[in-house]
């Protein structure tokens, strides 16, 4: 990966653009791989009851993503995140968003079908707002939910029952990723990075605690080629926190190259050492992480600037070229 992939970003090739009525923030690329048509939802941001959904084509050999007016529908509230089903084999897309409940869609050629909501909570009717959650790529059957009241919940989507809930922190959880078929972590206002194993539903191992106590940690990203790493951002700052669960509370690498607080982070999903965030300096930047970094820090190796500050940022296993961004209301997908 050159120094210069995202720079020489006025060739119109580098990068595709949709933009849309509204402010974006959630954004999920679909794993189908049958054609050059790529599915892309996109989710807005109005601060209001009604929001929507959009599901965009994406077409590699022409460079354009068009919307779908049939595959376009309301969503309660901002969806805080989407996510397609990790399986490509299954019949149809199926989408699932985080918001006031866990929501899961059937995506067909010109119509979606409602499959299920599900409600974490055993005593109401509502939900406490879930903030994240992360769909189980080697147990699909498997979805993990985080909320601002304090806990996890482990979903079987497909008998739609709740597996486990857990306590997860002292503060509201603000992301969760899977590492393994029965592990996962979370971050939190509390400010820590705690790792849960299924098997012990009892104890969780915290692998790292914000410098200054009771900082939130907003993001979590799971290095997936490589389980032993992943990454964590803390409120209002412009570090990403690299993690080795293996030497838990000092971090491998701090990248602190951003000039506003970040906001996103994602693995590579074919390189282990890669990883791309996006932040309130409206710069996406791709950082390989070093075996052991040195004392003047570490350089992005290559950056792109963005029209506002950058909100999302996905990098997904389907497309591994091309990392997706939303800045106000516009997505980007941008040729790496």
């Amino acid at each position: 990966m050159d120094s210069s992939t995202l720079e020489s970003q006025t060739r119109p090739d580098n990068f595709v653009t949709y933009e849309s009525p509204f402010t974006l923030y959630s954004m999920a690329i679909s794993p189908t791989t049958t054609t050059t048509h790529r599915r892309i939802a996109v989710g807005s941001f109005i601060e209001e009851y009604a929001n929507r959904i959009n599901i965009l084509t994406f077409n590699e050999d022409t460079l354009s993503i068009k919307p779908n007016p049939n595959l376009s529908f309301d969503h309660p509230y901002p969806p805080t995140k989407l996510m397609f089903h990790p399986n490509p084999t299954v019949s149809a897309d199926i989408l699932a968003s985080s918001g006031d409940f866990l929501r899961l869609y059937s995506l067909r050629d010109t119509s979606i079908e409602p499959i299920s909501l599900l409600n974490n909570s055993k005593s109401s009717e509502f939900c406490a707002p879930l903030t994240s959650f992360d769909w189980n790529e080697l147990e699909p059957r498997r979805i993990g939910t985080s909320s601002i009241d304090t806990t996890c919940t482990i979903w079987d989507v497909e008998k739609g029952v709740v597996e486990t809930q857990l306590i997860a922190h002292d503060k509201e959880v603000h992301d969760i990723a899977w590492g393994e078929a029965g592990v996962f972590a979370s971050v939190s206002a509390d400010g820590s990075v705690r790792v849960f194993d299924l098997r012990d539903k009892e104890h969780s191992t915290i692998i790292y605690e914000s410098p200054q106590p009771d900082t939130p940690l907003l993001r979590l990203a799971w290095n997936k080629q490589d389980l032993r790493y992943m990454a964590t951002i803390l409120m209002d700052s412009n570090k990403i926190v690299v993690l080795d669960i293996r030497s838990p509370t000092l971090p491998v690498a701090e990248l602190e190259r951003h000039r506003g607080s970040v906001n996103a982070i994602a693995w590579a999903p074919v390189s282990c050492q890669h990883i791309c965030s996006g932040g309130d300096d409206s710069q996406a930047l791709i950082w390989e992480v070093p075996n052991v970094a040195g004392p003047n820090g570490i350089d992005p190796v290559s950056m792109y600037t963005a029209g506002a500050e950058i909100n999302q940022v996905q990098w997904s296993a389907a497309m591994p070229d091309w990392i997706g961004i939303a800045f106000g209301n516009k997505m980007q997908l941008l040729k790496v």
